[in-house]
Order: C-alpha cells, then structure tokens, then sequence
C-alpha cells in the first residue's frame, strides 16, 4: 500500500510508445544530437527511459546517428554507439543508462557529416534507375583459363604497384 501511495504522488510522463508521443520524442532526440546539443539530447534520452522506452530501441537509433550523421567525419563514432548497446545489454537498467549518456554526449559534439548516407543514397537511385548493368571486363575475376581468353581481368590495374593506391582506371559500369 505505500508504494501505491508513493507512486500515486508522482506524475506520470505522457509518453506513448505507439503512438505520436513516441516518435515526438524520438524526433526531438535525434535533432538534439545532430545539433550539437548533449544537454538536450540527454534530456531526452532520459525522458524516453524513464517513460518505459526500450533502452535498446535507443541504442539502435543511436548506432543509425552515428553512421547516417556523423559518418566518416569521426568513424569512432559508430564503434562508440555500438559498444554502448553492447555494454547496456551486458549491464541492463539501472547502470545501463550511463554507457548510454556516455554515448549521447559523445555522439552530440562529435563532427557531423552525412556525406556516405547521401552517396548510398545516389548509388541505390542509380542502381534502380539504370537495372543490373555488365561488370566491366576489366574488373571481372578470371579464375579459368577461358574466363582470361574472353578478357577477363585484362588490363585490370592493381591499386597497390601504384603511388597513393590511386589508379586511372573505370570502376563503374558504363
């Protein structure tokens, strides 16, 4: 009866997991870290927490940030987000939550950049704009002797024998 009476005396947060409630917050957690605000981030963090959220869901959402976000403008990042499920999953609540801050505040001030996702992006327009276009016979493996009569592999440039690994040859498809 008195930990009825105790809980009674406290408000409950409005969160809905299913519903708008849900994806306001979730919304509003992201934009924090992609701008840059660990204060804000973490407030949400926690409000998600405390309002029953799945510690998990957060840690997915986190490992997207780091790779969709912040990308190779800081690639510790992704190592970052993904030790921090891996370390909740290992603690559990309560001491979970402090990998996970840890995480939050790393992930905020961390530089942004979005390039990779914009590519992968632009490569997945290609590839359903242009279908299942032919390997480059340059490219192609040649393992049979055939395979090497037919052109396969011919005049490939390996990156390698070249200064900077950096090779004048098509990578693409024409």
């Amino acid at each position: 009866m008195s930990h009825l009476q105790e809980a009674l005396q406290r408000k409950p947060l409005q969160y809905d997991k299913a519903g708008d409630e849900h994806y306001n917050v979730i919304s509003a957690f992201i934009k924090s870290l992609r701008g840059s605000d660990p204060d804000a981030a973490l407030y949400w963090m926690m409000r998600m927490i405390e309002a029953g959220e799945d510690p998990l869901f957060i840690a997915r959402r986190m490992i997207i940030f780091a790779a969709e976000d912040i990308g190779n403008a800081d690639p510790r990042a992704l190592q970052v987000a993904v030790a921090a499920k891996d370390a909740f999953h290992f603690v559990g609540l309560p001491e979970g939550k402090i990998p996970l801050a840890q995480a939050v505040t790393y992930l905020a001030t961390a530089p942004k950049s979005n390039a990779s996702y914009k590519a992968m992006l632009a490569a997945a327009e290609d590839v359903h704009e242009h279908g299942t276009l032919p390997v480059p016979l340059h490219l192609r493996n040649a393992p049979t002797p055939l395979m090497q009569k037919l052109g396969y592999g011919k005049s490939y440039k390996y990156a390698h024998n070249y200064p900077d690994h950096i090779v004048d040859q098509e990578h693409l498809p024409k």
